[in-house]
C-alpha cells in the first residue's frame, strides 16, 4: 500500500506541473484523496461488505466531488486532474498510467447486464466532459478529447473526438492533443477526399 501511494504521488508530480510537493498532493488534491479512499472501499468490497464499501465511497464523493464506485477496479499511478463531476461506474476497469481530467463519466448506458462499464486500457488520456459509456474497451496509449462521448470501442494509438466519438489519425500515428487544441474530424475528413481527387486527377492527366 505504501508503495503504491509513493508511485502515485509521483504521477500527479509527473503529470501535473502544479504541483509543488508530495504533502501539498496528500492533503490538498481531491483526485488523490478519492483514490485512497477508494482503495479501502473496494477492499471492503472484495470482503463482500458492500454496505460499508459504499458508505465509505459515499462520504468520498461527499468531501471531493468524485465518485468511485468501490466495485471498480483500478490499476498504478492512476491521476485524476482536478476531478470534480468525475463518475467511475460499478464495473469499470482501468488500467496502469490513466490520466483524466474532471466531468468525466466512465458510465453505462442503462440496457446491459453484468459488465455495464467501459474498460479503459494503460497510458490512456481522457479530456474533461468526456463521457465513456458501455462495456466496451478503450485502447492502450488511446487519447479521448476533452467533450467527446464515446459509444464505441476505440483501437489502441487512437484519438477520438466529437460527438459521437470518431476516431482520427494523421498518417497513421496518433494524434497527440491537450485541452485545447483538438482537431475537427470533418475538416480531417475533407482533406483526405481532397488528397485522393488530387491523386485521381493526376493519374487520369498521365493517362491522356
Amino acid at each position: 500500500m505504501f508503495e503504491e501511494i509513493k508511485e502515485t504521488i509521483k504521477a500527479y508530480k509527473r503529470r501535473d506541473p502544479a504541483a509543488r510537493s508530495a504533502l501539498e498532493i496528500i492533503l490538498l488534491y481531491p483526485g488523490f484523496k478519492a483514490t485512497m479512499m477508494y482503495k479501502i472501499a473496494h477492499r471492503q468490497y472484495k470482503k463482500k461488505h458492500y454496505f460499508l464499501a459504499r458508505l465509505i465511497s459515499q462520504r468520498a464523493a461527499r468531501k471531493t466531488g468524485i465518485e468511485i464506485h468501490p466495485g471498480a477496479q483500478i490499476g498504478k499511478r492512476f491521476v485524476i486532474d482536478h476531478g470534480t463531476g468525475t463518475v467511475i461506474g460499478e464495473t469499470s476497469i482501468i488500467g496502469d498510467d490513466v490520466i483524466i481530467y474532471q466531468n468525466v463519466t466512465l458510465g453505462g448506458t442503462g440496457k446491459d447486464t453484468g459488465k455495464r462499464h467501459p474498460t479503459i486500457g494503460n497510458n490512456v488520456m481522457i479530456g474533461a466532459g468526456a463521457k465513456v459509456l458501455g462495456p466496451f474497451k478503450i485502447g492502450d496509449n488511446s487519447t479521448i478529447a476533452a467533450g467527446a462521448v464515446v459509444l464505441d470501442e476505440i483501437p489502441e494509438n487512437s484519438t477520438a473526438v466529437g460527438v459521437p466519438a470518431q476516431v482520427v489519425k494523421q498518417g497513421g500515428i496518433r494524434i497527440e492533443l491537450d485541452q485545447v487544441n483538438i482537431p475537427d474530424p470533418v475538416a480531417i475528413e475533407l482533406n483526405a477526399l481532397k488528397l485522393r481527387m488530387e491523386n485521381l486527377e493526376q493519374q487520369l492527366k498521365g493517362q491522356d
